[in-house]
């Protein structure tokens, strides 16, 4: 099925609405635990659905995929990724820092995003080849060539299973950037990590991790506003990516060697 990503972004738009409608107005209730520190809100839930079965009637021919109930059916080589509630720590303890990430993923690359930030009052939107805008503004990514004077967003370090193992080369990357860059930030939220990337507040993005609920709408805005993202090894970046590494052209190539540093001084062969 070939769908001009362009013509539902639209629809993308009006489904964010709904969820963040919920999310501004609705208070988190009952929480439920799906892991070590790890939880969703009843906010997540009613948003996944609203979301679900709006765009089950609006676009019945696509795939849908939610963070919280997973695949509801599958589409003729397209889906949508949705985060109902990325960041739902910082929501729960009520810190803005959090929104709705939904994204349009075409045979494993995505081709639209929409993230919006209700507490912000900022919406992040791009589709292929129409460039990213905020607030229907264009954005434009860093221009940012030296580490030394670089703003870097890291992912969250794990929590559950094997989450001290899985921490030793996050902890030595963490290392490794504050040798080297001029800040380090952790904002809880891969949606707005990306998002930001895409606006130029931060040159750049390490996130040891590729969810496509958190990442398929950051990846194409963050691509649309003139960033590069790549793998972990600097390869072409998918939703079968082991990771997600966004920044400033200029400095891919460092903050790869960077990242082989830090896996180095780990001694582990990969970030996961």
């Amino acid at each position: 099925m070939t769908i001009d990503a362009r013509t539902l972004l639209p629809i993308a738009e009006r489904a964010v609405s709904i969820a963040s409608e919920i999310i501004r107005t609705k208070a988190p209730g009952i929480i439920t635990a799906k892991g070590d520190r790890d939880m969703a809100t009843e906010v997540d839930y009613a948003a996944e659905h609203a979301v679900r079965e709006f765009l089950s009637r609006e676009t019945s021919e696509i795939g849908f995929l939610g963070e919280e109930e997973g695949v509801s059916h599958m589409g003729d080589g397209l889906m949508w990724a949705l985060d109902p509630v990325d960041g739902t720590a910082n929501f729960l303890h009520g810190i803005p820092l959090c929104g709705v990430s939904l994204g349009l993923i075409d045979k494993d690359i995505p081709t639209l995003g929409v993230i919006d930030l209700p507490f912000l009052n900022l919406r992040y939107t791009a589709a292929a080849g129409t460039g990213a805008q905020t607030n229907g503004f264009n954005i434009q990514a860093s221009n940012a060539c030296d580490m030394e004077t670089a703003i870097v967003a890291i992912g969250d370090y794990a929590v559950g299973k094997n989450a001290e193992e899985r921490n030793v080369p996050r902890l030595a990357l963490t290392r490794e950037l504050a040798a080297r860059v001029q800040r380090i930030r952790m904002f809880g939220s891969a949606a707005i990590d990306l998002a930001w990337v895409a606006a130029g507040k931060i040159d750049a993005n390490i996130m040891l991790s590729n969810n496509p609920w958190d990442t398929a709408a950051g990846v194409i805005i963050a691509r649309e506003a003139g960033a590069v993202v790549v793998d972990l090894d600097g390869g072409a970046h998918s939703v079968l990516s082991e990771a997600t590494i966004a920044a400033s052209p200029a400095l891919i190539a460092d903050l790869i060697e960077l990242i082989a540093e830090a896996r180095g001084v780990s001694g582990r062969s990969t970030l996961e």
